[in-house]
């Protein structure tokens, strides 16, 4: 939502039928029934289930099925009561409490507010390695435990009782309500995890589930499995859904010759389907807040070179390449995702972003730029990879920036690389790239949640560009109680990193999909986890 909302490029993807017949659905359909049974697709393969290690927009939309938190997301980010049955704000907004409703794990055991403070200490524990650790900032203690500084048991959360909750904050945090709606914020069964050891949230088996649907059939490789409805969910009876199939499939035309024959749904449209299509009954389109954009391995040293990372960002057309890519995508100015955050006069967060020059496709100026850099690095010429998903949507995107920038900056040579999604991740962490595509899907709808990535020390700024200017900005922004002021200090350091090419933006992500009419009731958010279907069901 690198949720990191870290998406797969392409977005979201399905599978072939002999997957599907392995979910158990190959005689029936959800559509041709009253069955409650919903064929589903998911982008590409689920990393992990640890919701400590998560961080890619798959593994939270599955945790925020067969798990559950504070609160829900309803529709429009709409914050509704979950497992907190009661919230009391006091102190200016530094101490939450919350009174918590009765209610289980999968196993049939209690889930109390211990469960809270034991995945919320593992998160935050530097033992645990969480690339999203970072949120947790503002939460009393969290930042000097995530550095060793603190031991973990001094964070900001106790239990009073089996059934209250106390959250302490250093300082208010205005999207607060929305952190507690992430799968991140959500409780951890420590007799599950000491169970399970190392295998814990790498197959459906090696977990517990406190959502409205526990997880079947993933062996931590496969690309399909399902979730059925969970008979120790404390609100079972809202939910309609017995079984969700799911699978992953990579071909659109696949895809959607599944739709076509009553074995998927719901199917996201290439190019030329959305061309084709866009007048069907259920076509639609979908925002997900999201930004697509080259990270560059500045720990190599040509790419740390800022002339080289603007003659590629302006050699690129991210008009043809949104074309190419399907969908309603826009070219890509900001970081931040538009639609994302409105300022109190109602214009958008990114009016306030300058210095977007960079992101205009000028070949002269690409060319200067480039030879400039080539100079300065004493080379007459420069080989570079680019790396990306195995989607289809991730090899048009290679192949047309490979086209695109070859042809604009002669004596630049670009190859590709293209491997599957849980690969791409492995290796923008571990820094086994020259420049990677990436993208982000905000994990709560603020500025905050693109910005916060780029800082030197964020475990998700898998280039390791740094900028003391930016990463003190971004302090400054979470020092303010002033909203006006904090979106002055968000939009100068975006500005400073859209100067320096430290990412290049590509473009903005809206999918266009076909869902059969008789599925209703999904809630849909382009911030945070997108998918919640608790309350879907399969019309007559």
């Amino acid at each position: 939502m690198k949720f990191k909302k870290i998406l797969a490029l392409g977005g979201t993807l399905l599978v072939a039928g002999a997957a599907l017949s392995a979910c158990g659905n190959s005689s029936s359909s959800s559509s041709s029934s009253t069955k409650q049974v919903l064929n589903w697709e998911e982008s590409a393969e689920i990393p992990t289930m640890d919701l400590s290690k998560a961080t890619d927009v798959v593994a939270f939309n599955q945790l925020n099925n067969v798990g559950e938190g504070l609160y829900r997301l309803g529709k429009n980010s709409k914050v509704e009561n979950a497992i907190a049955k009661s919230t009391k704000v006091t102190n200016g907004g530094k101490t939450w409490t919350f009174t918590l409703r009765k209610s289980k794990w999968s196993d049939g055991s209690a889930l109390t507010a211990k469960d809270f403070v034991y995945s919320w200490r593992r998160t935050v524990d530097p033992k645990t390695a969480s690339q999203y650790a970072y949120l947790f900032e503002g939460i009393h203690n969290a930042t000097k435990i995530s550095a060793g500084k603190a031991k973990v048991s001094s964070l900001g959360i106790k239990a009073v009782g089996k059934y209250k909750l106390v959250v302490t904050l250093d300082k208010r945090i205005p999207y607060f309500k929305l952190l507690m709606g992430f799968p991140l914020f959500f409780p951890q069964s420590q007799k599950a995890v000491e169970k399970y050891g190392s295998k814990y949230g790498t197959a459906s088996k090696y977990m517990l589930y406190n959502g409205p649907f526990v997880q079947k059939g993933w062996t931590g490789s496969n690309l399909s499995w399902k979730l059925v409805k969970n008979k120790n969910y404390w609100d079972k009876k809202h939910v309609k859904l017995t079984t969700i199939n799911y699978s992953v499939q990579k071909t659109p035309s696949t895809a959607y010759n599944l739709y076509q024959s009553n074995k998927l749904d719901a199917v996201v449209l290439d190019a030329n389907q959305t061309k084709n299509l866009k007048n069907n009954s259920g076509f639609t389109t979908r925002n997900t807040a999201s930004t697509f954009y080259l990270q560059y391995n500045e720990r190599k040293s040509e790419f740390k070179n800022a002339n080289l990372r603007k003659a590629i960002s302006l050699a690129i057309d991210r008009t043809a390449l949104g074309n190419a890519l399907g969908g309603s995508n826009k070219a890509a100015d900001t970081v931040t995702a538009t639609g994302l955050t409105y300022l109190s006069n109602g214009k958008d967060y990114t009016s306030l972003v300058t210095n977007k020059q960079y992101s205009e496709k000028n070949v002269k100026e690409a060319k200067t730029l480039f030879k400039k850099a080539l100079k300065e690095l004493g080379k007459s010429s420069l080989s570079v990879s680019i790396l990306s998903d195995d989607t289809d949507a991730g090899q048009k995107t290679t192949e047309t920036l490979q086209s695109q920038l070859e042809s604009a900056l002669p004596g630049l040579k670009v190859s590709v690389t293209n491997v599957p999604f849980k690969t791409r991740l492995s290796r923008s962490s571990s820094g086994n790239f020259d420049i990677v595509v990436s993208g982000w899907s905000a994990d709560f709808a603020d500025p905050i949640s693109f910005l916060d990535l780029f800082t030197s020390s964020n475990a998700e700024n898998d280039g390791k560009w740094k900028n003391s200017q930016y990463d003190a900005l971004i302090a400054k922004s979470k020092s303010t109680s002033s909203d006006a002021a904090r979106y002055k200090y968000l939009a100068q350091a975006e500005s400073i990193l859209l100067k320096d090419q430290g990412i290049t933006p590509l473009y903005h992500k809206t999918e266009a999909w076909l869902v059969r009419p008789s599925v209703k009731g999904i809630v849909y958010n382009a911030a945070g986890a997108n998918y919640g279907f608790k309350t879907a069901y399969i019309s007559k």
